[in-house]
Formats: C-alpha cells, structure tokens, sequence
C-alpha cells in the first residue's frame, strides 16, 4: 500500500466524514510532482472492492476500504490515455458480488460559466432555469446528466438517487467559490431518473435530503424524490403566439373560467384525469359557454391536495398528478388550437415548512427569512420568500418566466399580493418589524413585483399579469415608471364583497343597501379591474352561489341569473369559478367531481344557457369590452332609485351602446320609465327572466319604442317592463 501524502490523506479523511467541500481537488486527473512526469487518476467508490480500468487493477489508496483508488501513469501513458478516453470506463465490484461499469464524474471541468454565476449573484439571470436543476446533456461527446444547485451554507452537497442507491458519498458535487453554487455532470444518467440532494450544513454537521428547487418534474405525492426531464414535445400554436404579440387585450373581451383541475371532472373511479383528457373534455366544454381564457388553480407541484396548489413545494414542476410536463404542454396546446387562453395561479407569497422542500435549505433560513416577524405566515403556517436577497428573486422572476416561456402560458394571476406588500399583515402589534423608514411597507417585496412585472412585459408582450389584491393600496395596475406596481390587470375585491354581501340580503332590505351596487363605480376606472367570483367564495362552509341568495327556489335561480347578469354586465373583465355556471346546491370541495348531473335539470341549465348567452353578448357587442377601464365607456342612467331597487346604465363604445336594467326585487315593474339617448325602436336582446333560463317570461316582447319625453337626462324615453329578479338589455336598431 503506497503512504499517502498528507494532502490525500486529508482529502480522504474529510470524504469519508461527507465534508469535503470540492472533491475534484482530490479525485480525477492529478500531476504527483511539478514537472507533470507523473499522473494519478483517483477515483472515489466508497462501496466498492475492486476497481478496474480495462484490464488494469486499480490501487487502492489508504487502505483497503478506503474507497479511494488510483491509477499511476507517466507523462506519455497520460497523454495517450487522454487521446484515447480522458474520461474512461470503470469497472468495479460491490461486496454482494455485482459488478457495475460507469465513466465516473470527476474528470470533467466545470459546466457554469462564470457570467451565469456573476448573473445569478447579481439576480438578473432569467434562464436560470437552463443552468441549476437537472439537465440531459453530453459532454466530450458522453451522454448524462448535469445538476446544479445553489446551497452558500453547505460543507457537502451530494447527488443521491437509485443510481447510487441513495448514498451521500458516492457523488460529492463541486462548489463554485463563493457563489454558493454547486454542481456535478454525472455520465450514463438518464430521462425519469430519481434525484435528490443531500446537504450537510457548515455550521451544524446536520445532515438532510432536499428536492432540487429547479426539478422540472417530480414523483406522485406522497415520494417526494425530483425527476430528470427533457422535453420533446413538439408545439402547434404559433399562430396564436404570433398573434398574442400585437394583442390589445386591455380592448378585447375577457372571460375566465377558473378550474382546479383535480375535481372539476374525474373518471369513472373517481381518479384524476390525465391532462390530455382534461384537454379534449374542457375545451369543448369552455368553447361551448363562450369562455375566452381558464385560470388553473397553481399546478407547480405541491404535496397536499387540501392546498389546492397553493403551497408549493415544485415551482419548475407541473404537478404529476395529471401527468408529465408533456402532457401538460399538450393541454395548453390544444387550448390555444381551439382559441381558449391559459393564465396560471401563481404563488410567490410563501412556501411550505416541507422538511423536503425550500423550507431551510441549506440548514440555514435561504429562501425566506430567518426572523418569524418577517419570514413566517403563522395564519398559513408556511414562510415567506425573501425578496431582499438577489438569487430568490431570481428564482421567482426567472421561475415566472418559465412557465411562459416553456408552457406557452397567456399569464399569471398572482396570489396574496396583499400579504407582500405589508410587513403588519395579519400581525399584531410587536410581531413584525417597521421598514427602514419606518413604515408599515415591504419595500423589497414592491421592488420584486415591479421587476417582475416589467421583465414579464418586455419578454412576453401580449401576456398578462393580474394581481390578487384586497387593500386600496394605489397603482396596483400602473406601470412601474409612473410609480405603480406594473400589474396587467388587479381583482376587484371590493366589489366582489360588496356584490356578494348584496345580494344575500332579502330583497325587502336592499333599499337599504343600494349604494353596494353603485359604489364601485366611484373607483372602478383607477385600476384595470377584473371582477372575480372565485373559489374562495364558495368553499370552507360559505357554501354556494345558489344557497347565498335569498328567498324560495325560484327567486333564488332568479337571484343568481340577475348576479351574474350584474357581474357580466358591469365595466371590467370577468372571472367565474367553475361549476357556478350551473348553480350547485353544495359548496365546493377538491376530493369530489363538480355534480354534473345538475346540467339536465331545468333550473340549473336555466343559469348556464344564461351565462352562455351572457358570453355570446359580451364576446360580440364592444360596447361591453373595448371600454371597460375608460369612464367613457359607462353612463348611469339612474343609479339613485333605492326604493324600487333599480339600476340602470349605458355601456358604449365606437360600433354603438347598449341600454342595462337591472330590477333587484321580485315585483315586476310596469311602465317604468327609461331615459334613452334617441327616439326610435329598441330591440330587447336579453331578458334573464326568460322561459329558456328558468324564468317567468316577463318582458317587452322583443322590443320597446321611445318617444319624445325627456328622462334621465336624455333626450327621448320609454315606459318599459322589468321582470321580476331579472334585468334586460337594449339596443337601438
């Protein structure tokens, strides 16, 4: 046995205690003197018995069992060696008798290059994700797979997987200085292999398993272990890429169907659908209603199926519950060929304690802050990201990037936003801690959402960026170079609530309560607002749509139709909860399929030919789009007869206006008086009490003709009737 230099010994001694921290110093091709007449090639197999490269027997170094062994060549024999295989085979047997053959890692140079680590270190590096994560790729013509991982705390980090039978100290990886970067090429790796990492920490010695933050795919819950990916799919949307890009979406009519893929349809077992088939029933189903993009609830994978996606443990991962990536880039294809738009829920507030996950990754607080005052949602139990520092943004930005980049993603709807803009949110006195000038703001999160927003714009034009934001904090939805945050778009909670609160009060009240219908209007045009009725509001025991609305069965259909008419009807784009187009009795629940089977009974088909008909108007008419954040889009009429409980307004645009009544009280109005802007014929083009809605067929018969009597303001009238629980809509011919 040859002594070991105290060099190697060292090295030895700290590979087999899993801390050394850049094993390449120490295996691979090493000079034994200064003059290069010698070369050693070390190779590190801490299970093995017997190395051998060709039909050389290796020599172990340090003992027996060291798992260190080396093959000494002179100056000739290492330069044919490397002409011949810089990287050669070896072939080695474990002490159950099996014998395995691999090119090991440590003879390749470095992959990162040094301006993806100044970028990375500087947070501007948004493809990232091409770099750090899990890659097939070939180097010096070898196939592998290349892994990278950002972990400044580590004193080791390992790769593990079935590959090495999850052994921490078969693939030490390299550290890149101080980036706190780390990475290793491992050659013969392959698609679907299991990975994680295992980090030992610096200061601790403790040592943990970690999924890789940039995995593209990981295992079905409950394994946790990430999955190499590489994609093949091959993508048919251009045309509808193409033409996103000179989108004037802000003018064009938008209509969400917000789904939770897992319970809006299951198979006949009550098991997931795959997301091809998800693709091939949705679509027609959306195409159908007149719905012109969905919203997924968040699909990055997650290991709780009660969090609905919102505490996710995968942010490069769509979740395998409905298949591969593939699959997933085929739903959003398919949805483009067929004209539906795709934004994504996305959840850059917080993440999960998951001790497999972000949570304390490198056994110190990295992704979020080490403070609870400022690192911990204790209302979600999960922690928050934090923004301050240059690679978590860049992990967010980039990841956001991502999916529309990879996934061909219309937009984001970003979840929480109100609990990143202040630190006090949700906390009470003395359990946060004042910005530097003393205020209540998170400023490093508002310099995230303006970076985020403006590197989305200018990389994706035509795609959009809404935000989840419940307070009146200003310019939600102004470019970051007017001051604003540089949201596309902001959810209307304040209408939301006030709408809802409404409309759950027995019509004998609402007199009393008719400025909830009108006070939206004082605001409606400071931000571009979308008006959600979302999956919050019929969940956790708020129950459904249908049983908030006041009355007998029938007023209830009526009250819901005349709801939905008010919310597709009003300034602002429109956002659905799925299953609410067909008025279920129960609240939903993720663990079970929509009730279906409500489709075919009268009243509850009555609201969903309602709602088509109200897409059908909408899509078709500008009026009801190409001005919905422009007052000049909108006119009251009357919005001051509290004691009828009648609203009445214009919507216009350059092809022409509509005329909107609305009667929220289960009298039909007779011969009420409209304003209307000219004398002449006025088609009645929907009337929501109906018969073919569920209704009782109270109307004007098609048409109403004005006369020459000054009302409201305008120059003609008309004396109309105002179904019961119902609203109509007019326009001149």
């Amino acid at each position: 046995m040859t002594e070991l230099n105290p060099a190697i010994h060292a090295g030895l001694v700290k590979l087999h205690e899993g801390r050394l921290h850049d094993p390449f110093e120490l295996l691979g091709w090493h000079p034994l003197n200064e003059m290069g007449d010698s070369w050693q090639l070390r190779i590190w197999l801490p299970t093995a018995l017997e190395v051998r490269i060709g039909k050389q027997l290796c020599e172990p170094l340090g003992g027996q069992h060291s798992g260190l062994f080396a093959l000494t060549y002179s100056k000739q024999q290492y330069q044919q060696q490397l002409k011949q295989a810089a990287h050669p085979m070896v072939e080695w047997q474990e002490a159950d008798g099996r014998v395995h053959q691999a090119v090991l890692p440590y003879t390749f140079a470095p992959l990162l290059g040094e301006l993806d680590l100044h970028l990375f270190a500087q947070g501007q590096h948004w493809r990232i994700y091409d770099h750090l994560g899990a890659h097939l790729t070939e180097v010096d013509g070898i196939q592998g797979v290349r892994f990278a991982v950002w972990a400044p705390a580590a004193e080791r980090v390992s790769v593990v997987g079935d590959f090495n039978g999850w052994h921490g100290l078969r693939h030490p990886m390299r550290c890149r200085g101080s980036s706190g970067l780390w990475e290793l090429f491992i050659p013969g790796l392959a698609a679907q292999d299991c990975y994680k990492y295992e980090i030992r920490n610096t200061q601790t010695g403790a040592v943990f398993t970690k999924t890789d933050p940039y995995a593209r795919a990981m295992e079905l819950r409950p394994a946790t272990a990430s999955l190499v990916y590489q994609s093949d799919y091959q993508w048919h949307d251009q045309a509808w890429l193409t033409e996103r890009q000179q989108d004037q979406w802000a003018s064009k009519p938008i209509s969400i169907y917000e789904v939770h893929l897992g319970s809006w349809q299951q198979d006949e077992q009550g098991q997931f659908l795959n997301y091809r088939e998800l693709a091939h029933r949705l679509v027609p189903y959306l195409q159908w209603l007149g719905f012109s993009h969905i919203e997924l609830l968040p699909i990055t994978e997650h290991p709780f199926d009660g969090s609905w996606g919102y505490q996710t443990s995968g942010y490069y991962a769509p979740t395998s519950r409905f298949g591969s990536p593939d699959d997933f880039r085929y739903f959003v294809d398919y949805c483009h060929q067929h004209n539906i738009g795709v934004y994504l829920d996305w959840v850059p507030a917080h993440f999960p304690k998951d001790s497999f996950a972000l949570a304390r990754f490198d056994g110190t607080a990295l992704y979020e802050h080490e403070d609870p005052r400022l690192g911990e949602h204790r209302d979600w139990g999960t922690y928050i990201f934090n923004y301050s520092r240059n690679e978590v943004r860049n992990f967010l930005i980039a990841n956001a990037l991502y999916w529309l980049d990879e996934f061909h993603l219309d937009g984001l709807r970003v979840d929480a936003v109100a609990s990143m803009l202040y630190l006090d949110y949700s906390r009470n006195e003395g359990e946060w801690i004042p910005n530097e000038h003393g205020g209540r703001e998170n400023l490093a999160a508002i310099a995230f959402m303006q970076q985020l927003n403006a590197e989305v714009h200018a990389q994706h034009p035509g795609t959009v960026v809404m935000a989840e934001e419940s307070t009146s904090w200003p310019m939600v939805s102004r470019p970051t170079w007017m001051g604003g945050l540089g949201f596309s778009m902001k959810w209307n909670m304040g209408w939301m609530n006030d709408t809802l609160d409404y409309f759950a009060k027995d019509p004998i009240y609402r007199p009393y309560h008719h400025n909830q219908l009108t006070f939206s209007q004082v605001y409606a045009y400071t931000e571009n607002f979308i008006l959600p009725i979302s999956h919050d509001e019929v969940v956790h025991l708020k129950g459904s749509l249908l049983t908030k609305m006041p009355g007998d069965s029938w007023q209830k259909f009526a009250n819901l139709r005349l709801l939905l008419g008010y919310q597709w009807l009003q300034p602002g784009k429109k956002l659905l909860f799925m299953g609410c187009e067909f008025a279920p009795w129960t609240e939903w629940t993720e663990t079970t399929s929509l009730p279906w089977h409500l489709e075919h009974q009268p009243a509850h088909r009555g609201v969903q030919l309602l709602l088509k008909s109200l897409n059908e108007l909408y899509q078709q008419s500008g009026a009801l789009h190409q001005r919905d954040f422009e007052q000049q889009g909108f006119a009251w009429l009357d919005c001051h007869d509290y004691q009828q409980s009648v609203i009445s307004f214009e919507r216009h645009s350059d092809q022409g206006s509509l005329v909107i009544i609305f009667n929220f009280t289960p009298v039909v109005r007779e011969h009420y008086r409209i304003g209307l802007a000219h004398q002449g014929v006025y088609r009645e083009i929907l009337n929501s009490d109906s018969s073919l809605f569920g209704g009782s067929n109270q109307g004007n018969l098609g048409q109403v003709v004005s006369d020459n009597q000054p009302w409201m303001g305008r120059s003609a009238s008309a004396e109309i009737l105002l179904p019961p629980l119902g609203f109509i809509v007019l326009q001149q011919e």
